[in-house]
């Protein structure tokens, strides 16, 4: 059994990865920032911790993870507001690494996205382009920590059911096949179990590959 705390833990990710860790037998917090969220958290076997990462400062977030054996973080401003992006998918994400860290906690799974990266090709003015290099900055950050590191980057994603299989081949294009957040839940999961998986960026889309059958050849 593991402990496991997730960061952001009412997003939609999160609240399809949590049955999964609680499932077969690992302990799952969720942090979260809004109180009203807990039932929904309960809900999905997970327990709630309130903790506002997008302010909460190294120290607080590392009493938050302490005595876990990994961190998912899947937090995200959800767009919008540039400067909520960068607080929270860049700097937040860093402390929270950082974090982890000082708590001892070697495990860290970061959810991004395909095609994230210093050279994501997003232009300054498209909307999208705090988020992309909010993204670039955490991935580079956590990818040049001594941590355990994993980085998820599914493609464009989808409320479809999931179906276990994936493209571990995937890259980005405009006409890339869409990610199931729940096939991204299992492939959270799956990358926690699986050593293979570790400092490793794991690029994916929905596809014919079973998961296990995909982590198993990195």
């Amino acid at each position: 059994m593991a402990d496991i705390k997730i960061i952001g833990g009412h997003g939609k990710i999160a609240l399809l990865l949590a049955p999964l860790l609680n499932e077969r037998g690992d302990s799952v917090t969720s942090i979260i920032r809004n109180p009203e969220h807990a039932d929904d958290v309960r809900a999905s076997g997970a327990e709630p911790l309130v903790l506002d990462v997008e302010n909460a400062d190294r120290g607080e977030i590392s009493q938050a993870i302490e005595g876990a054996d990994a961190v998912v973080f899947t937090a995200g401003a959800g767009g919008g507001n540039p400067d909520r992006t960068y607080a929270v998918d860049r700097d937040a994400a860093i402390r929270a690494m950082e974090a982890a860290a000082e708590a001892g906690v070697n495990r860290f799974v970061l959810v991004s996205y395909l095609g994230a990266g210093p050279d994501h090709g997003v232009s300054e003015d498209s909307a999208f382009y705090p988020y992309a290099e909010a993204k670039a900055a955490a991935d580079v950050a956590l990818r040049e920590s001594k941590l355990d590191w994993t980085i998820l980057m599914p493609g464009a994603l989808t409320l479809d059911d999931p179906s276990g299989t994936i493209d571990p081949a995937a890259i980005r294009t405009e006409k890339n096949a869409g990610t199931a957040r729940a096939n991204v839940a299992q492939v959270a999961a799956a990358a926690l179990a699986n050593p293979a998986s570790i400092r490793q960026n794991i690029a994916f889309t929905d596809g014919s590959v079973p998961i296990d059958v995909a982590l198993n050849a990195l």
